[in-house]
């Protein structure tokens, strides 16, 4: 399962050097993740093996002074509920601060694992300062450095040892499991009530599943599936410009704990930045995703017809559009079953596993017919494709000179797999191996 982590702490620690840091290390080990628009606050690390999320919780910090209390208690709640470990970055320059006390209070009432790490300790004058963090009653510190990078290895080592050991049993469960995200207010919680009706009998939320989501069975219409619930029932806060922020938040949980996500549009509003971010957040862990349109009973229909407004969905989410959309209104039930059947036929094409001979029947002579521009006078052979081993579709392309395969060529070779083999609503990896 997914492991997510928060970053903690007031400002001016260096939350964000700290959070470049480790989003970076992982950018040499994994090969580019095509069109990913980095997210300040979101990311993916890569270590020893294990990957996990990182969250930097300072989503939107308002400067002052009064106001930083609110904030950061804002965030360590967040923390609290979404991640599976807290990391606490503190100061060694400032020492302890008030609010620092204010955070450690927090945070020795709770039963997740809390890593203390001490920032800007770069010679040895500032590791004997360090010391001092141990007043703060959360055990062991992790002195380091985020400019420079001395002490991330023993720190991810120490971090990376506190994730629950996932049990083996959670893999085997071939039951898909599907999550709906979308902006506050497009009317999740209407189109999972639409679903599971008033047939409650029928559906057995299973509780302890994993940790926070509800994972509830539904079993209607020859359909067999988990609906993954993302507490998505708590108060909304009064603060406006947050909300946008914490919403994302959210989804990472629910994306990262399903198969296939759908993502709801309010139709009435149109796609917004917000759902934007949301879609690239399931594109980047790689899970299959429908969109749909909900209240599209209330859009004026002469005004907008589903084709223009699947094309306007579409562009914005360039470059990777082979996503199925569907119009549907939680309210009358329109078409919710087609949206179900679209949802099980996205968790198949991610299963999809294409045999060796045929990927290389049809690529090699796609590669043929357009091979990748010679780079500074040198050509570049592919010789041999395969489908890797993964949850997610992900494939290797043999060649010559990796480094010179260039955007828009794997884009070529994304799209020729898509018009030969369906995975449709599924993200592809595409990788480049020396042979």
């Amino acid at each position: 399962m997914g492991n997510i982590v928060a970053i903690v702490g007031r400002p001016n620690v260096g939350k964000s050097t700290f959070f470049n840091r480790l989003t970076e290390t992982r950018q040499a080990i994994v090969d580019e993740v095509s069109g990913v628009t980095r997210d300040r606050h979101y990311g993916k690390v890569f270590w020893n093996g294990l990957d996990f999320s990182l969250i930097d919780t300072g989503g939107y910090v308002i400067n002052s002074d009064d106001v930083f209390e609110e904030e950061i208690r804002k965030q360590v709640l967040l923390a609290i509920e979404e991640a599976d470990v807290v990391v606490f970055l503190v100061d060694v320059i400032s020492g302890i601060t008030d609010l620092d006390e204010t955070v450690a209070g927090m945070l020795r009432k709770i039963k997740k694992p809390v890593l203390v790490v001490v920032n800007k300790v770069d010679n040895s004058q500032r590791l004997y300062d360090a010391s001092v963090f141990y007043g703060l009653g959360l055990g062991d510190y992790y002195p380091l450095s985020s400019i420079n990078g001395s002490g991330t290895g023993e720190m991810l080592d120490k971090l990376t040892s506190m994730f629950e050991k996932a049990t083996e049993e959670e893999e085997e469960e071939e039951i898909p499991k599907i999550a709906v995200v979308g902006r506050p207010n497009v009317g999740k919680s209407s189109l999972v009530n639409a679903l599971i009706g008033e047939e409650r009998n029928i559906v057995t939320p299973i509780s302890g599943t994993t940790r926070d989501s509800i994972h509830t069975r539904y079993t209607k219409f020859n359909h067999d599936f988990y609906l993954v619930d993302t507490a998505g029932l708590r108060k909304k806060g009064k603060v406006k410009e947050d909300l946008e922020f914490y919403s994302v938040m959210r989804s990472v949980r629910a994306i990262e704990h399903s198969d296939v996500c759908m993502l709801l549009i309010d139709a009435t509003i149109g796609i917004e930045g917000q759902d934007v971010n949301i879609f690239h957040l399931i594109e980047r862990n790689w899970k299959g995703v429908v969109v749909l349109v909900n209240k599209w009973d209330l859009v004026e229909k002469e005004t907008l017809t589903m084709k223009q407004f699947e094309e306007q969905i579409k562009q914005r989410l360039e470059p990777f559009t082979d996503v199925p959309v569907i119009f549907v209104s939680a309210l009358t039930k329109q078409r919710i079953h087609k949206a179900l059947e679209q949802v099980i036929e996205v968790h198949e094409n991610r299963k999809n596993k294409i045999p060796t001979s045929r990927l290389n029947e049809v690529m090699l002579k796609a590669i043929e017919d357009n091979h990748p521009p010679s780079i500074k006078g040198k050509f570049i052979r592919i010789k041999y494709v395969t489908q890797l081993p993964t949850h997610a579709p992900a494939f290797a392309f043999y060649c010559n000179l990796p480094q010179y395969i260039r955007e828009p060529y794997k884009r070529y070779l994304e799209n020729q797999l898509r018009k030969h083999f369906n995975f449709k609503g599924v993200p592809i990896r595409i990788f480049m191996r020396k042979k």
